[in-house]
Formats: structure tokens, sequence, C-alpha cells
């Protein structure tokens, strides 16, 4: 028997296998007429001094995710997702732990679904946190490779 899942969260940044992951979990959310949670996560320690202490800077960033992360929920709704939820969190930790230890608890979702490999550039975003969260999340995780 395949499983229906009442509630998907998926990881996005702007990589393009994270595109994939989304993608992915928009089709499958559509299938099984669930839920479908979207979050991004803002590691803190991927930020110089200088960065971090502008707060222009970082509102800037975190008004980058915020627009992304729309645009995402747009699309699934589009694609006639009917419940779309978005997640923006931030923290020192790296984003598969925020992810299993924060997120997971909160939303309970019943799948996780992730890309492979991170945007260039950008220090252990999902790439190689897939995983970590592979390992530690006490859910189904669907890792997507393009």
């Amino acid at each position: 028997m395949i499983e229906v899942y009442k509630r998907i969260l998926v990881a996005v940044d702007n990589s393009y296998d994270s595109k994939v992951a989304f993608d992915y979990a928009v089709y499958r959310a559509s299938l099984d007429d669930c839920i479908l949670d979207i979050a991004s996560v803002v590691e803190d320690n991927d930020f110089n001094a200088y960065e971090i202490l502008s707060k222009q800077y970082m509102s800037e960033k975190r008004l980058s995710i915020e627009q992304t992360i729309q645009s995402y929920k747009r699309i699934a709704e589009d694609d006639g997702v009917k419940e779309v939820n978005t997640f923006i969190t931030e923290g020192d930790d790296e984003a598969g732990e925020i992810i299993c230890k924060n997120l997971i608890p909160v939303i309970k979702p019943d799948l996780l679904v992730v890309g492979s490999k991170s945007e260039p550039g950008v220090r252990s975003l999902f790439g190689s946190q897939a995983s970590y969260m592979v390992k530690h999340a006490p859910i189904s995780v669907l890792v997507v490779r393009n």
C-alpha cells in the first residue's frame, strides 16, 4: 500500500536541488491533498561579524528569504495545494539540527523533503545537512538528488 501523507515539510534554499525537492513536495502534497509546510533556515554563523552587526544587512537578508519563501508559497497554491504554511527560523546551529530539533517537533510533519546539495557558497545550508536529517529526523526523509 502506498503511504498517504497528512503533512509534508520541505526545506528550501536557493539551490537547484532544493527547487527540485520543492517541486516534488508540491506534487506529493497535491496528490495526497495534505498540508505543505515550507521552511528555510538562516544560520547566524554563516555571516561575518560585520554582517551580523549591520542591522540593515541582516534585515535585507531576512527580507530576501521572506520574499523567496512567499514565492514558493504562491507556486504551491497555484499548483493546487490547499493549505501552505511558511517558516523562517534562525540560530547558531546548522540547518539540519535546527530542522530536526526545533521545527519538526512543532510542525509535526510525517515527511521531510530536502535537496541533496546546497547552493554553492552557502555553508552547509541543506546539502551536507541531508545526511544529518536522515539520521536524526524522527520521521521519514526523502532526499532529492538531481
